[in-house]
């Protein structure tokens, strides 16, 4: 009896151990964050500010002057900073918790044309690398699927949730889809060049995309008996319910794919990677596209490429009108996606002004998702989702948050590498 009692209290203490945290109440009182530089989102700063929520909301964004705060919680932030909660759009957070664990991957379906294969379902709230994100100020992001021609259909979700339905702030916003690459390497594993060569199956591939869409826009015409799932899922690309996200790099993909969208009637494209968008920022500006850099810490694409290409690359768009907004993509995606805020802070070493890298990360993101009604900035009726930083967001050495909201309710910063420094840490002081 006493050895059942000890393995069954063992199980418990070990289930608490890797439990995931308890997500956070509601707001239940009015908060105040006084005496903060509040970095809007929107390219202002407010540097004595007054910020007040309540049931969730944005009652007040104003510099500081004599107001009742009876009755609220109030946080004395002086010297300290506030910003809107940051936002990763294209990851794969939540999907994959291991790699090398098999059962723990989720991002990637048998097939090539998944437009139905909906992200959200398998989004998993309770991830630890999902968690990790916080302590940086990343709140909310857009799961994607990967793999395939066209991947499934994205959504987006805050980052503190019992599970994907309370993790949700916007369902199936989006499709996307893997443009053809107009060039390929050679498989050096087969003893080939592994080179760059140009891609003999690029218009083949392109066509396969192209006779899709026609079938799908030949089935959202009729009347049908039957549901096609594929198809019935990309019909919000037609009536502007949906977004199409189109992973290309090179100059050619880029412009292939945007034509490729004007000639299916598709409402709102965004461009994912765009290395090379700065050769048709122009033509990305003439039709009001968007574009999702990739992992700006990145070795230039090309030979010859400016070494710091990667680095000023959401400059250079910018400068031409181009909506910007940054990502995590490449390896250890998912582990990067917590450094974007560094990455804006890379921009601002090469050439950006601060306030408009803070843009990257909220408000521009914001917009591309389609969730700017509620998020991306620090406006008077919008979500509380947002942080209270000791020093600059943007800076690696100074971002060390106090506080952290998600829709007003204060999120909990503890993670697993935070709780494993803490045991370390004492343990050096102690000189064990």
């Amino acid at each position: 009896m006493k050895k059942n009692i000890y393995i069954v209290l063992l199980a418990l203490c070990t289930s608490f151990g890797f439990a995931q945290q308890t997500p956070a109440s509601k707001q239940s009182k009015p908060i105040a964050i006084t005496g903060a530089t509040a970095h809007l989102g929107n390219g202002e700063v407010i540097e004595n500010s007054l910020i007040i929520f309540k049931d969730g909301k944005l009652t007040t964004v104003s510099s500081a002057a004599q107001t009742d705060l009876s009755g609220m919680e109030v946080i004395k932030a002086d010297g300290k900073h506030v910003y809107p909660g940051f936002i990763v759009p294209s990851s794969t957070l939540g999907l994959v918790e291991i790699d090398a664990v098999k059962a723990t991957s989720d991002d990637d379906e048998i097939g090539e044309i998944n437009p139905h294969i909906r992200s959200i379902i398998a989004y998993n709230a309770e991830s630890k690398v999902v968690e990790s994100m916080r302590p940086n100020g990343v709140l909310l992001g857009q799961i994607v699927p990967q793999g395939g021609r066209i991947s499934g259909t994205s959504s987006v979700v805050q980052f503190d949730a019992w599970n994907w339905e309370d993790a949700t702030v916007k369902v199936n916003d989006g499709i996307y889809m893997n443009w053809p690459s107009s060039f390929t390497r050679g498989r050096w594993w087969l003893g080939e060049d592994p080179g760059l060569k140009i891609n003999d199956k690029y218009s083949e591939q392109v066509d396969e995309v192209v006779s899709f869409f026609n079938e799908t826009k030949a089935y959202g015409a009729g009347d049908q008996p039957i549901i096609n799932l594929p198809y019935a899922a990309t019909q919000g690309l037609f009536d502007g319910s949906k977004k199409l996200y189109i992973n290309v790099d090179d100059e050619k993909g880029i412009t292939d794919a945007i034509h490729f969208a004007k000639n299916n009637k598709v409402q709102h494209m965004v461009i994912v990677g765009g290395s090379e968008a700065f050769k048709v920022a122009d033509l990305l500006k003439q039709n009001n596209i968007p574009v999702i850099l990739q992992r700006i810490h990145s070795l230039p694409s090309r030979d010859d490429d400016d070494y710091d290409m990667a680095y000023k690359l959401a400059n250079l768009l910018v400068e031409k009108g181009v909506l910007v907004a940054l990502n995590a993509n490449g390896s250890m995606e998912r582990m990067h996606s917590r450094n974007i805020p560094f990455y804006a802070g890379t921009a601002v070493a090469h050439g950006m002004a601060k306030e408009e890298a803070l843009k990257l990360i909220t408000s521009n993101t914001a917009k591309i998702l389609g969730i700017d009604k509620d998020y991306g900035t620090l406006e008077t009726g919008k979500s509380a989702t947002l942080f209270i930083s000791e020093g600059d967001a943007l800076d690696m050495r100074t971002n060390k948050l106090t506080h952290a909201f998600i829709d007003g309710r204060s999120v909990s910063l503890e993670t697993h590498q935070t709780e494993l420094y803490k045991r370390y840490d004492n343990k050096f002081k102690a000189g064990k």
